[in-house]
């Protein structure tokens, strides 16, 4: 394992840990000292994403993340939080499609998880997924919201 900071190949391993999903190791530089991160995971063989113009492309978890990271900013959503996300998401692919995935139905299984993570990041992240238009369609969806929380079907989080 290259160190990140000088490129030296000669790092030990200080903790290792398990979380069933993933082995995450703490590195230590032997060169410059530095401390680093490694994480070591089951490469599990995901579907073609099918895009709406009908490209395809192999699915990439770092997107998938990047995504829920952007929608979830200045929220108080925690990092665990977007990874478990993640690995939900991953997991739901696998077990449901084994050769394609549109790409919408990503998109579904990530605005599922956000309502159930924040309200202000489900929000943001579909006012760029479903491509509003104009204000209704940003209302609508706020409703929507506001119905299922009333009714009691949406776990309310409190924020400040």
């Amino acid at each position: 394992m290259r160190c990140p900071r000088c490129s030296s190949e000669n790092s030990a391993v200080v903790d290792t840990r398990g979380d069933g999903s993933a082995v995450r190791r703490r590195r230590k530089c032997e060169s410059c000292d530095y401390r680093f991160t490694t994480y070591e995971r089951i490469e599990l063989s995901l579907p073609m994403v099918v895009k709406k113009d009908g490209r395809r492309e192999v699915f990439d978890r770092a997107k998938l993340r990047a995504g829920l990271v952007r929608a979830c900013e200045k929220t108080p959503v925690s990092m665990d939080d977007i990874d478990k996300t993640v690995e939900t998401i991953e997991s739901q692919i696998v077990e449901k499609y084994s050769k394609e995935i549109p790409s919408r139905q990503i998109g579904d299984f990530l605005m599922e998880a956000l309502k159930g993570l924040d309200k202000v990041a489900y929000v943001r992240f579909a006012s760029v997924y479903r491509e509003f238009s104009d204000i209704s369609q940003f209302v609508d969806t706020l409703k929507s919201l506001n119905d299922k929380k009333q009714s009691g079907s949406g776990r309310a989080r409190r924020t400040n």
